[in-house]
């Protein structure tokens, strides 16, 4: 169930997830937490009755394509408008349900069709666009670069993504290959931020994660070939990292949900075996680190919360992965100051589960223990 901008809503006696040992009466009011206060004592033991239920904030995906309505872009191009739209509505309504309340879209959501999804469906998922993605096609000179960033910042997205190297459709030996020279990168970058636009920049290494910092993008995406050394500038230069784990594992799997071809299936095997030390390698240099997941067809909208398995699996702690997930990923997004937090005065951006999330065994227990999902703006100000 979806709760849209309750007017007025208490919670008696709730866990706050990550709160052992503690009850608290909650107030939305507006949509924002009006008031948070720890129950007293006297109302009995503090332990879950088995009829409890825990609030947690929101979960913030940092990369999705909710766009998108298959892997291979052919094949939505064979698709009319009307049932994209329609695919693009249920992708919205998915990734709501499984408590992602705030989606950083990676490429190809212009604003325009936001309103239309959050006005026309009813569907009140918070969405930070980067619109069209920057990538080799686009390695044409700085002149072009601006007048094509132009066109971007004329859709209204907030967002401007750098494809810096290639991805699976990348031969092996080439995917740490730069897609622009280093002065078109930092034209890019530059040009971004002179017109208040944010940059994120897919990477799987190599020297565009050095001009990414030099550069102090925002936050790089995926960085499996990321090095120690790398890390330690990511984390003094400030800038995030993505990793978007999940997305490889099911891509390695040729019998998996995306039965991609045997030559891709092989370069996201490769991409599987080095994240775990880039992950560890930017826990280790205090990286912020924010949750992604990079889905973008209808088999793998609504698991999102798949991708905490995976950044578990990887070395950060239970804590670090809640946290990567929604108080870490509402910093990156330039919105800590009022989501991420179940806190007085933020929006009431929340999941309720009858069962305790941080204890849940895998994603699939977490996401069947959600009883609803609140979101707290109004439909005028997600769009």
């Amino acid at each position: 169930m979806i709760n849209k901008h309750p007017r007025e809503q208490t919670f008696n006696r709730i866990f706050i997830a990550g709160i052992e040992g503690k009850r608290f009466d909650i107030t939305i009011k507006d949509g924002r937490f009006s008031s948070i206060v720890e129950s007293g004592r006297e109302y009995g033991e503090l332990a879950p009755s088995g009829q409890d239920l825990w609030i947690s904030p929101g979960v913030i995906d940092l990369h999705t394509h909710l766009a998108w309505t298959d892997f291979d872009h052919d094949d939505q191009l064979r698709r009319d408008a009307r049932e994209i739209e329609a695919m693009q509505a249920e992708a919205f309504a998915a990734t709501l349900r499984t408590g992602v309340t705030t989606a950083r879209d990676a490429g190809g959501l212009p604003p325009g069709t936001v309103a239309h999804l959050v006005q026309h469906y009813g569907q009140p998922l918070r969405v930070q666009t980067s619109s069209d993605m920057l990538g080799a096609a686009d390695a044409r000179g700085v002149k072009y670069l601006e007048q094509h960033m132009k066109e971007i910042f004329d859709t209204g997205a907030g967002w401007i993504k750098i494809m810096a190297t290639g991805g699976l459709g990348a031969p092996a030996e080439k995917v740490l290959d730069p897609n622009f020279s280093q002065e078109e990168f930092s034209f890019i970058v530059r040009h971004a931020h002179a017109h208040h636009k944010k940059v994120m920049v897919h990477t799987w290494g190599g020297v565009t994660i050095d001009w990414s910092i030099q550069a102090k993008v925002e936050s790089i995406e995926h960085g499996m070939f990321l090095t120690e050394e790398q890390a330690n500038g990511l984390a003094q230069s400030g800038v995030a990292y993505v990793p978007t784990a999940s997305i490889y594992r099911i891509a390695a799997d040729p019998a998996g949900v995306l039965a991609l071809p045997p030559v891709i299936c092989d370069r996201a095997a490769r991409a599987v075996e080095a994240h775990p030390n880039a992950v560890r390698y930017a826990k280790r240099a205090g990286v912020r680190i924010g949750f992604g997941t990079d889905y973008a067809t209808p088999a793998l909208h609504g698991y999102n919360l798949q991708e905490l398995d995976t950044l578990l699996d990887y070395g950060l702690t239970r804590v670090e992965a809640w946290q990567a997930a929604t108080a870490d990923a509402a910093e990156i997004l330039g919105s800590g100051h009022e989501l991420g937090q179940i806190a007085e005065g933020y929006l009431a951006d929340a999941i309720i589960f009858d069962a305790d999330p941080y204890q849940a065994g895998n994603a699939a227990q977490l996401r069947k223990s959600i009883v609803s999902v609140i979101t707290g703006a109004a439909e005028a100000d997600l769009i």
